[in-house]
């Protein structure tokens, strides 16, 4: 995931779990490491798009929706795969067995959010640090078929990521599935924009 769609993520983030929609440049930088000038870069196209407003020192989130829609376009969750297997498993069997540093992703990370999947899904996606990969491996080996279409996927995990828990949080998961071709996505996002919208009303 790139350095300004981190950026794009938090800002959703905190507008939809702490209401906050006023940030600064500086606030950011300083929040992720970044510099003033990678902070003003990922503000362009949004300002342009009209999902954030300058204004003075601050600027401010003024369309989650268009900025949700907007990353949602640019995701490329395919580049983030670091490893995928098919696992003879049940999903909740996979899912049970993700290591302690994994963050559930897609379907399974929604499946949390929303206490109820809109859909039976067969995939099962996670984050995890890229040094964590062996053992991963060493632990669904066993369990794997060759010659089947995975359903077991491994994601890059960005550095960012593990400050917001060990789910996926509502616009990521958005995000990633928005990206995915599944039959059972649309079911997904669009129980997810609902809630979403709910939070927002």
């Amino acid at each position: 995931m790139k350095k300004i769609e981190t950026i794009w993520h938090h800002l959703l983030f905190e507008a939809l779990t702490n209401k906050k929609f006023k940030f600064t440049q500086k606030e950011l930088a300083q929040k992720f490491g970044y510099s003033l000038s990678t902070i003003h870069y990922s503000l362009k196209k949004p300002e342009a798009l009209g999902a954030i407003r300058k204004s003075g020192k601050f600027f401010v989130l003024e369309d989650v929706i268009k900025l949700l829609y907007f990353w949602g376009s640019f995701r490329n969750l395919n580049r983030d795969i670091l490893y995928q297997a098919f696992v003879n498993l049940p999903v909740l069997q996979i899912e049970s067995l993700v290591p302690a540093k994994a963050i559930y992703a897609c379907y399974s990370a929604a499946r949390k959010i929303l206490m109820e999947p809109p859909a039976d899904y067969a995939k099962v996606y996670f984050y995890l640090p890229q040094e964590n990969l062996e053992d991963l491996k060493q632990r669904y080996n066993s369990l794997q078929k060759k010659n089947q279409g995975p359903n077991l996927f491994v994601l890059k995990m960005p550095a960012t990521l593990p400050q917001y828990g060990n789910v996926a949080t509502l616009p990521q998961t958005f995000v990633d599935i928005w990206s995915l071709k599944d039959w059972y996505a649309k079911d997904f996002t669009k129980a997810l924009e609902e809630k979403i919208n709910g939070i927002l009303s």
